[in-house]
């Protein structure tokens, strides 16, 4: 019996190089998905997207996938056609470590 596409991805997971290769692209899977579901919610298709941008089709389409990087124009257009605002935050890789820095620079000034 062939596996699930859950199953699959599970198992795949389960190679180290894998997962590193995985992980290394999270943030960009994290966004086409986040591009795909506000998409969704909105009950627009692809093409409707496009017309809201004044673009075509297929640069939608190539906004979900790894091999192109959209500019933050692009992408607030996106959101502004399926009824969202863009929002980017820088978010500290080590946040121990940040509240530290945050709090040393409080008693410097």
């Amino acid at each position: 019996m062939p596996l699930s596409h859950d199953d699959f991805f599970k198992k795949s997971l389960e190679d180290p190089e894998v997962k590193a290769a995985y992980d290394a692209l999270e943030q960009e899977f994290t966004l086409f998905e986040e591009l795909l579901e506000a998409r969704k919610r909105a009950g627009l298709t692809l093409e409707q997207v496009a017309e809201k941008m004044g673009t075509k089709p297929s640069v939608i389409s190539r906004l979900s996938t790894s091999k192109h990087s959209p500019s933050v124009n692009t992408l607030k257009k996106y959101a502004k056609a399926v009824g969202h605002r863009l929002e980017i935050r820088m978010i500290p890789e080590n946040p121990d470590n940040s509240a530290k820095q945050q709090n040393s620079k409080k008693r410097a000034i």
